[in-house]
């Protein structure tokens, strides 16, 4: 099993913040998929995020906050 830091995601996001914050989302995104969906599904679904982030497979985009008019 690779354990990965935050250091690597900071290295493929720019900090270590937004690696670990774009990760998590998308092992959210994963977890709505059927679980038969993945042949692997031996390893948590954080790490697969992870593993896809580090790897260079994963591309995100960042949109900034709309002000809430109140």
């Amino acid at each position: 099993m690779k354990i990965y830091t935050p250091v690597d995601a900071a290295k493929k996001a720019g900090n270590k913040y937004l690696g670990v914050l774009v990760a998590a989302k998308f092992a959210r995104y994963l977890n709505e998929f059927p679980k038969d969906a993945f042949q692997s599904r031996d390893e948590k679904l954080t790490t697969t995020s992870l593993e896809a982030l580090t790897s260079g497979g994963l591309e995100y985009k960042l949109l900034r906050r709309r002000r809430s008019e109140a």
